[in-house]
């Protein structure tokens, strides 16, 4: 019998994910119905030979040649990332400046000869990985420099040298969450980094945005996995030492840990890791009173418990994932350990519930428990998402989500305002109304990160401008709750002015003269973080 071989998988250039997932055009019809006003019939979906694809504005020299490519369709594809409002220039034909050049570099030399010629020939330089971003973190804005060069990490994806004793691994930052994690699973070890973008995402990109990962408590960011980084800057070269704890100082990690490529890109790091989890139980539990809930979630958060997930929908959010037909909010609740049961954690975590008002059904035994529907149900919709949003898109809706994170003490109003003043920007720029839905997807002793979305028939031709308004409306109401501008998804270039307001004027001093010591031609990513 012949063999058989795989075909891989092809990704979107314009939209979120495969191809092949993407609704077809009755669906995106049908989800079109849901909401008024919007288009008769779907946007057909964009052509890279539709595009205004220049030639390049540079040529890389001979010894350069071999890693970098003008193909349009590799140009295009790296020409933005995955928000709703690149989705939509793309549907629109009007995706912004293209890169000139994409470059796949496969080592640290590659990269330091890069930057060397980009700095010489005044190219900018926008490191790029899995290309998930949503707030414009991967994309050029402006005509200050003579090119673009797309720097993509991907041919650097390897796990080189895994440290058993000490249970970490040293990893090129190219990596995608799958060939990461394939790595790792023969050592019986994972990172256990599962953001929702894990597919398209890579290790470099976690880590240049300070990522939020699988874990609702405890280690929520991949900050906390970091051991060491080491970074190729236009300055030079640098690898912090590896080291489980260290007083020395501001950290050098803290430094590029969040600094979106606009210091040095990040290339190698180590990572702590963990054994791969054998115990697992989950169980969802429904609140009549939503802010009872909101008080049950902080009472789990509060005790030693830490769950794994404990992520709170509202009863828009629960209606939208199938999780609660009756207009209940829900909370998903589940445990792990690769070491013993969790069945006794769950049952304490679900008396704390219930005493906020909380119903469920007992949890059956641990390691196969039948899964609970409400939270199959949200698993499914929370990874098919993204897909109708992009179908949604398709229809002329515009489809906006934004994150944050607060003190307790202002959770219920800030969340409380969101939903009003949204609301109120949305009627106004569209003239339709909208429900804001609320769900939190990671929990703090202190506070929470509350996660909201914002669905609504658009202008045909206007939904940029429409997102704009709506997310200006929005950093408004997060400015003067004193709630972060993005608890997991960057700064990119569509947060730049919220960060702006948040961040101390000395720091922000200090982030100026870094950019100017370790980057003095200004070519890597401009326009994230500062000037």
């Amino acid at each position: 019998m012949p063999a058989t071989t795989s075909v891989p998988r092809i990704r979107s250039w314009w939209g979120w994910g495969y191809v092949d997932a993407h609704p077809d055009d009755a669906e995106c019809a049908a989800l079109g119905a849901l909401l008024p006003g919007t288009l008769a019939r779907p946007l057909p979906v964009p052509r890279v030979a539709d595009l205004p694809i220049g030639r390049p504005a540079a040529t890389p020299p001979p010894a350069l040649a071999h890693l970098v490519t003008t193909d349009p369709q590799a140009r295009a594809a790296h020409a933005m990332g995955k928000a709703y409002r690149d989705v939509i220039r793309a549907l629109r034909g009007r995706p912004g400046r293209i890169p000139d050049l994409v470059a796949h570099p496969t080592g640290d030399q590659d990269v330091a000869d890069l930057l060397d010629w980009a700095g010489e020939h005044d190219v900018a330089v926008i490191p790029f990985g899995g290309g998930s971003s949503v707030v414009g973190g991967v994309e050029y804005r402006g005509d200050a420099h003579r090119a673009v060069l797309s720097l993509d990490l991907t041919s650097m994806n390897r796990v080189l040298e895994i440290d058993t004793t000490g249970r970490s691994a040293l990893i090129q930052a190219g990596a995608l969450g799958p060939v990461l994690e394939a790595q790792l699973r023969p050592h019986g070890l994972t990172l256990r980094h599962f953001p929702q973008s894990f597919e398209f995402s890579t290790l470099g990109g976690w880590l240049a945005t300070r990522a939020g990962g699988h874990y609702a408590t405890g280690r929520t960011h991949i900050d906390d996995f970091v051991q060491s980084l080491r970074v190729i800057t236009p300055a030079g070269a640098g690898t912090s030492w590896r080291l489980p704890a260290s007083g020395a100082g501001p950290s050098p990690d803290r430094l590029l840990l969040g600094s979106e490529g606009a210091l040095g890109v990040i290339t190698e790091a180590w990572l702590r890791l963990q054994e791969r989890p054998g115990h697992r139980a989950s169980v969802s539990v429904a609140f009549a009173d939503f802010r009872r809930a909101l008080d049950a979630v902080r009472a789990i958060a509060q005790s030693d418990l830490a769950p794994a997930n404990c992520r709170l929908l509202d009863p828009g959010e629960a209606l939208l994932a199938g999780a609660s037909p009756d207009g209940s909010s829900v909370l998903v609740l589940g445990f792990e350990s690769a070491t013993a049961p969790v069945g006794d954690r769950l049952a304490t975590a679900l008396d704390l519930a219930r005493a906020y008002g909380g119903h469920a059904e007992s949890p059956a035994a641990d390691r196969d428990a039948p899964a609970d529907p409400a939270v199959s149900a949200w698993r499914s919709a929370f990874l098919r998402m993204p897909y109708l949003r992009d179908g949604l898109a398709r229809m002329g809706a515009v489809v906006e989500t934004f994150e944050t994170a607060a003190t307790w003490a202002m959770i219920p109003a800030l969340i409380d305002a969101v939903r009003t003043e949204v609301a109120a920007a949305v009627l106004k720029a569209t003239g339709h109304p909208a429900t804001v839905n609320c769900r939190l997807t990671h929990v703090y002793p202190d506070g929470a990160a509350p996660y909201f979305t914002v669905a609504v028939a658009g202008r045909p031709g206007d939904e940029v401008a429409i997102w704009d308004d709506i997310k200006a409306a929005a950093n408004d109401v997060l400015h003067r709750h004193h709630a972060t501008i993005t608890h997991h998804h960057a700064v990119g270039r569509d947060h730049r002015p919220a960060y702006d307001r948040q961040r101390p004027e000395p720091f922000a001093l200090a982030l100026r003269a870094a950019k100017h010591a370790l980057d003095p031609h200004h070519i890597l990513n401009p326009g994230v973080l500062i000037d």
